[in-house]
């Protein structure tokens, strides 16, 4: 038979998950593969690249979707548990579970406007002719594969500790070439704690200047007042330069707020903070790499 498309996968996924318990992923795949009667070359069969299965490449996106719509959630790392949104659809016993369905739930939405325009199935079957280039497809799924890794990125950098929030950001400051040194970095960044006041950071190697830093690992919008006590703060140290860090996002009077003063504070949200972390290679890890050549018409210009 021919391999399940990863939205055959979402209904089977959800249903292993419905005794409430929580589960490997390793172990739904298997259990999935059991429930379409895959054989052993089926399960084997890997993507062009060599590095995955293509099953549990699928099942791996059939998860990804099932989170962004809230029907399954992941308690800790490695493990997925259905939620009582899940639950609820189960209960309705429908005959499939795609992403038509899932628009109902408008914390999907966001997710589908970005991968609408690319998708994450690998066909067995020849499909019809695409409306854009190959190059447009690579792009539109390099930007699909780069939101859910922000995604996931900045709910591990919100269930991390507050030792390893501080170090997180001693390490993307770093790699943006402030603070000289990690050991340099470490002697000042979570040192302070006073005042509304978390750190201070050389803004360069010579230490030429200073900034101040409020790192907050928040589940609510950041607003107003508190950006006015860290200017506050700020202004008691006559500094003129400071970052203020948070998990969350800031609200539009916050935002607004920091255009007024006469001194500099940089607002770094969750999104921002894992594109950052993104760039500089800090908490992610190279998956594939991929090059596109094209013909070097030079090499066979005649002389």
């Amino acid at each position: 038979m021919a391999l399940p498309t990863y939205e055959m996968c979402m209904l089977p996924f959800l249903r292993i998950l419905q005794d409430g318990n929580e589960h490997r992923f390793r172990d739904v795949i298997e259990a999935a593969a059991d429930h379409f009667g895959l054989t052993t070359e089926e399960r084997e069969q890997l993507l062009p690249s060599g590095n995955q299965r293509v099953f549990d490449n699928r099942m791996g996106w059939a998860r990804t979707y099932l989170k962004k719509a809230g029907l399954l959630e992941y308690p800790k790392r490695g493990l997925s548990q259905i939620t009582a949104r899940g639950k609820e659809v189960l209960a309705e016993n429908p005959d499939s579970i795609d992403t038509k369905y899932l628009q109902r739930f408008p914390e999907f939405k966001p997710f589908r406007e970005v991968s609408d325009t690319a998708s994450a199935d690998v066909s067995i079957s020849p499909p019809p002719a695409p409306p854009n280039t190959p190059a447009e497809a690579i792009e539109n799924a390099y930007a699909q594969l780069r939101a859910v890794l922000a995604d996931e990125l900045l709910e591990s950098v919100q269930k991390s500790s507050p030792a390893r929030f501080e170090r997180i950001v001693i390490d993307l400051l770093v790699k943006m070439g402030y603070g000289g040194s990690i050991a340099d970095a470490a002697r000042v960044i979570g040192k302070s704690g006073d005042e509304g006041i978390d750190g201070i950071i050389n803004e360069d190697r010579l230490g030429l200047d200073r900034i101040y830093i409020q790192a907050k690992r928040w589940q609510g919008v950041v607003g107003r007042p508190e950006i006015q006590k860290f200017a506050g703060a700020l202004a008691g140290k006559h500094a003129t330069k400071g970052i203020f860090i948070t998990t969350s996002s800031f609200t539009p009077e916050a935002e607004q707020y920091v255009q007024s003063l006469a001194f500099k504070i940089v607002l770094i949200g969750g999104e921002t903070l894992a594109s950052l972390m993104i760039e500089q290679n800090v908490g992610v890890t190279p998956s594939n790499q991929y090059t596109i050549k094209k013909v070097d018409f030079d090499y066979f210009a005649e002389d």
